[in-house]
């Protein structure tokens, strides 16, 4: 009981604090409304935890109250010391892909026999609808060179793990989702860097041998580790385990800061249509994506599978390239802005999903694949 007034008391600091700070957006005073916005975000987050139907958006909202502190305090999270705090997405991204490896095993791309038709039509339809879909809205948008050619960056970027949580709540097929979002996220340091220089090289300068060998460093390599630890030490650090997803859940959030604090002024000028043009590649990708299983006959479960799988992409990966082309403030801003609303979307998605079974599912399937993300 003490735990539900707590939850609920934090529900109610929200709604004070968001009243407070629209009341101070009305009255003309936008810049002292940051810490009341600020306050109304991490209450919310809090309040969400306490009930099981809202709990999944809770680091969502988190984010939200990382990225307007951000907006409001960016002096703090662009230089430190005169060091650029963006020397450190590199290394976050590469602890990140180190966590995604030590949860892999082989077993993960041997579903590539298991469920071939499966795996190549999510390959397939990963590097064609997300990139070539970033590029036609990219040049509707009408932004900059640089903000438009961040647009089809995340869209040449392969899944993101955030996909396979998601495939799980849907009732899809979480096996071939591992599978896709392992084989695509290993294709990246080749498939990415030749899209980009397809669709995006009229935009922006690509180099493509350096793009290939950034993408290695922050892919192959830590997530290799990864598989190695997790082959060498599987079951003895439980506290690793334990802490890479804790760890993850920092490092996007902390990359996210830093590409808003470096971008906000570009983003404060054109922060609503981006969001919105990254919301319509986003839920576009799903339609598509599902409508794309159904045209190779594939089941419900897998039609689901591919759509989040299309859907759902690597932010954190992105924002290392846009990083990398030294473009963080400008091509970082679709992919920092695309993480968190794809949560969003995707958590509703797969709820939607959930509470509707597909025809035909049979119990055992369910259970076998809770039982591989708890071996995950």
């Amino acid at each position: 009981m003490r735990d539900i007034n707590v939850y609920k008391i934090a529900l109610g600091l929200a709604t004070v604090c968001l009243a407070a700070a629209l009341f101070l957006v009305v009255t003309g005073n936008t810049g002292q409304a940051g810490p009341f916005f600020i306050a109304f975000f991490a209450a919310l987050a809090l309040g969400f935890r306490g009930y099981a139907h809202l709990k999944g958006f809770a680091y969502t909202v988190m984010i939200f109250a990382a990225v307007t502190t951000a907006l409001y305090y960016p002096g703090y999270f662009v230089e430190v010391n005169g060091v650029n705090l963006a020397v450190l997405i590199t290394p976050l991204i590469q602890l990140i892909m180190f966590g995604m490896g030590t949860s892999m095993s082989v077993q993960d791309f041997v579903g590539v026999a298991k469920m071939p038709k499966g795996v190549l039509i999510g390959i397939l339809c990963q590097f064609t609808i997300m990139p070539f879909l970033g590029f036609t809205l990219a040049n509707l948008s009408g932004f900059s060179p640089e903000i438009a050619a961040g647009i089809i960056l995340i869209g040449c970027s392969p899944s993101g793990l955030a996909s396979n949580v998601m495939n799980y709540l849907a009732k899809a097929n979480l096996a071939l989702s591992i599978t896709i979002t392992a084989i695509t996220t290993l294709l990246a340091p080749l498939f990415t860097p030749l899209l980009m220089k397809l669709l995006a090289g009229a935009m922006v300068e690509i180099q493509i041998l350096d793009m290939m060998w950034d993408i290695f460093k922050m892919v192959i390599i830590p997530i290799g580790a990864g598989l190695l630890f997790n082959k060498l030490l599987s079951g003895k650090a439980k506290w690793l385990d334990d802490a890479m997803p804790v760890v993850s859940m920092l490092g996007i959030a902390f990359i996210i800061v830093i590409i808003t604090a470096a971008g906000r002024d570009s983003l404060l000028d054109i922060g609503a249509m981006l969001i919105l043009i990254v919301m319509v590649h986003n839920i576009a990708g799903y339609i598509l994506g599902y409508w794309a299983g159904k045209l190779f006959r594939m089941d419900e479960r897998d039609c689901r599978t591919i759509a989040i799988e299309v859907g759902m992409q690597n932010g954190g990966l992105a924002s290392g390239i846009a990083k990398g082309m030294g473009k963080i403030a400008t091509v970082g801003l679709a992919p920092a802005v695309f993480g968190p609303l794809m949560n969003i979307t995707g958590s509703i998605l797969a709820s939607y999903w959930h509470r509707r079974p597909p025809v035909g599912e049979h119990e055992e399937k369910v259970d076998k694949d809770a039982a591989e993300l708890v071996k995950q």
